[in-house]
């Protein structure tokens, strides 16, 4: 049912834990399955230098999460909002179930919304600069 890298990532899941100075920290979830996602970012220079997240769900949420935070690592939010994508995650592990797909948008999805997040941040900094 689960390709080997996502057991892999599911049994030794990657940058899990806390960033205590980060720029920007985003909770996303689904409250279809009850999976929630908190994200922490350590951004400079407009890429992502740190990552780190706190997972409760299932073996493919923890899966999905570990493979997407080692593709932001080190990449601009331009890359971040162009190359992770929901399919681009379950591409990397080599596939999801159907029925497991929502779990790589959750992922995806709180990556875009952290990005998101810090630009708008960046930009009322700059407004209230002016």
């Amino acid at each position: 049912m689960y390709s080997p890298k996502v057991m892999d990532h599911f049994a030794n899941p990657r940058n899990v834990g806390v960033i205590d100075d980060a720029n920007v920290v985003v909770q996303a979830g689904d409250p279809g399955c009850g999976d929630g996602l908190l994200i922490f970012l350590k951004i400079e220079e407009d890429r992502i230098r740190d990552i780190k997240y706190k997972i409760y769900g299932c073996g493919a949420a923890i899966a999905t999460s570990s493979v997407a935070s080692e593709m932001a690592m080190g990449k601009t939010l331009d890359e971040v909002l162009m190359l992770i994508t929901e399919k681009s995650i379950a591409a990397a592990l080599d596939g999801l179930p159907p029925e497991k797909m929502h779990c790589s948008n959750l992922a995806a999805g709180a990556l875009r919304a952290a990005v998101k997040q810090y630009r708008k941040m960046g930009a009322e900094a700059k407004s209230a600069e002016s």
